[in-house]
């Protein structure tokens, strides 16, 4: 199955462009550009101050609240140092490069910036798994509304990470083909005793959220992941916030691509299932026919 890029790579681009065409000597022009990301995120690249030497990457996170809460600003400070700026308004964070000033390691700090949502959202994730780590049981759950009417829940124990997400199916296959990715999970852990424990539950909440405001419905489903040290590790924790923040995107994009394939699928076999009828199809007896002589007769 494809793995979607954690990165955005149009970000990525349109800086790695700049930097390319400063380093050649190339006169600076300016820059606007919107871009959309998955969970309703958006990016803004323009130049800061009208300064076209200075190009300023922005983000939006509708949720980015519910992450400071958990050290996203602190989280982004570490990573990003002298990049960030005062926040352009209607949005979260920003960062410049100057491309008069290009270090010399400029691929990895476009990379970095191409991972803004990710480090925004690695923020929650890194708390829990130091909970864990240190053995520190009971804090409150984080709840994190990363869609309008979806939520991420992560919760640490003493041995365990539990990170529960809630989506929402707007169709009814959606529900039985998300049952059959998620059937993949369970068998994908009978074959390789490492990875996480996966388990999905459809209308109701699962045991974590019982008593809690977490909807119920019949196109609401419960995707929780267990994550035991050997996730959440120094060593492993990296890989694994950059595979679970994207588990609701990757789910319904697969969804979504099932039911392409199936429906071209459909759709060749309905033109072969024609050709075949097509050809079965009997000639009139009663049509008028030659010999080779010029004569016609009708076949009766």
């Amino acid at each position: 199955m494809i793995l979607l890029e954690i990165n955005n790579r149009i970000v990525e681009e349109a800086l790695t462009l700049k930097i390319k065409n400063a380093k050649e000597g190339a006169k600076p022009d300016s820059i606007d550009i919107t871009v959309a990301d998955f969970d309703g995120v958006l990016f803004h690249i323009s130049n800061q101050n009208g300064e076209k030497t200075k190009v300023m990457v922005s983000i939006s996170l509708k949720f980015f609240k519910d992450l400071q809460e958990h050290g996203a600003d602190e989280l982004l400070k570490r990573e990003y140092g002298s990049l960030l700026v005062p926040t352009e308004d209607g949005y979260n964070a920003s960062v410049v490069v100057d491309l008069e000033n290009i270090p010399s390691n400029w691929e990895e700090t476009v990379k970095k910036i191409g991972l803004l949502k990710r480090n925004c959202f690695a923020s929650v994730f890194e708390k829990y798994f130091e909970f864990q780590a240190k053995g520190e049981g009971g804090h409150k759950r984080a709840v994190i509304h990363y869609r309008d009417d979806e939520t991420m829940y992560v919760d640490a124990q003493k041995d365990r990470v539990t990170v529960i997400f809630s989506t929402i199916f707007k169709d009814d296959d959606d529900i039985i083909i998300g049952k059959v990715f998620m059937q993949e999970f369970k068998e994908g852990r009978r074959k390789y005793q490492q990875a996480p424990q996966v388990l999905f539950s459809h209308k109701d909440p699962p045991q974590e959220l019982q008593n809690t405001d977490a909807r119920v419905g019949d196109n609401i489903g419960y995707i929780t992941f267990v994550l035991f040290p050997r996730h959440t590790s120094a060593g492993a924790r990296d890989n694994t916030i950059n595979l679970i923040h994207t588990l609701r995107d990757y789910l319904h994009y697969h969804i979504k691509c099932s039911k392409a394939y199936i429906h071209s699928r459909m759709r060749a076999k309905t033109s072969d299932f024609l050709k075949v009828l097509n050809r079965a199809r009997p000639e009139q007896k009663d049509k008028e026919k030659k010999t080779i002589t010029g004569k016609t007769f009708r076949q009766t």
